[in-house]
């Protein structure tokens, strides 16, 4: 009898709580305009490099059609995050209809593939550079570049919709997410019904994801360090030049992975609320904003074109109003 309410119970549940807000007064209008200039930061500076890489010819090189998809992946990210959260900043109750707390899944979850397996393909092409300079150009052909960036997408809609299809599917008996955002681990923690499917494809989906892109970025860079070592100083410049925003980048994200981990699998409850609600969004806020930067300053061709870029944009506008 317990076990059919909940069956019907379930089958009512049209929206989810978000349970992590809290009533922060006249305050909220000042989360509005950081989480609001956050945003626009992040648009800015992802636009202008992808503007940048598509517009100069001499940008068109596997290494920044790397970064270019990355870039992409950044602002798809950021779109599925920031506007949701500015209205639920400004809304005096948190809650999202199930369709687009799945959506919203999807969409995160999908970019953090992206991220990972985009960083996975860099580390690859990294080592070509730097261990296999004279092949590099047959080896990494823009046929190849196009194959590997459009396989990094697929791939992470394709396990992301295998994972949204089979949580969507369960039957809820309770709709509070202790989150500021849709976070499909508690959303299956909600489930009375049988989550093992869901538990064996998110065991294979993490280790296909995540542990074979790990794999593959480990062996480059063990790869890279040995010819470091026995290279000319100006390999190992050549190296560090390139390597560094990667590894900045890969740096950060673990991070970012580690504090969600330890988010949703652990009692935080301990931890204020306002630092633990940036944890939980230290991978979307930081990761966007700090690679356009890092890659922007780091790779000189970048770094060039972005003076020329101001130093024309200064002499237009002087002239105009000469």
């Amino acid at each position: 009898m317990n076990q059919r309410r909940s069956m019907m119970n379930s089958t009512q549940i049209s929206y989810f709580t978000l349970a992590a807000y809290f009533d922060t007064g006249s305050l909220k209008y000042l989360f509005f305009i950081v989480v609001m200039s956050l945003y626009i930061s992040i648009i800015f500076s992802n636009v202008l490099l992808i503007v940048i890489i598509c517009m100069n010819r001499s940008l068109h090189e596997p290494m920044y059609l790397f970064l270019c998809s990355m870039f992409v992946n950044e602002l798809y990210g950021s779109t599925a995050m920031f506007p949701f959260l500015l209205l639920q900043i400004l809304s005096d109750i948190h809650t999202v209809s199930v369709p687009f707390c799945f959506l919203q899944i999807f969409c995160l979850y999908s970019s953090a593939i992206v991220e990972l397996v985009n960083l996975a393909v860099m580390s690859y092409d990294r080592y070509l550079s730097i261990c296999y300079p004279l092949q590099y150009n047959t080896r990494m052909t823009f046929k190849k570049v196009a194959i590997l960036i459009v396989v990094t997408w697929f791939h992470a809609f394709l396990v992301v919709i295998g994972t949204t299809y089979l949580s969507s599917s369960l039957q809820l008996c309770g709709n509070i997410i202790d989150y500021v955002y849709c976070v499909n681990y508690s959303v299956v923690k909600l489930a009375c019904s049988d989550t093992t499917v869901n538990n064996i494809y998110g065991l294979f989906a993490t280790s296909f994801s995540v542990f074979v892109p790990l794999i593959l970025i480990l062996y480059t860079y063990i790869k890279i360090l040995k010819v470091c070592f026995s290279a000319s100083k100006q390999t190992r410049q050549k190296a560090v030049s390139t390597c560094t925003p990667h590894l900045a980048s890969l740096i950060n994200f673990s991070f970012g992975c580690l504090f969600d981990t330890l988010h949703t699998r652990f009692d935080m409850s301990s931890i204020p609320s306002v630092l633990r609600i940036f944890l939980s969004m230290y991978l979307v806020i930081i990761q966007p904003l700090l690679n356009p930067i890092m890659y922007g300053l780091q790779m000189s061709k970048i770094r060039n074109t972005c003076k020329k870029l101001l130093c024309y944009t200064k002499l237009t506008t002087h002239t105009s109003s000469m």
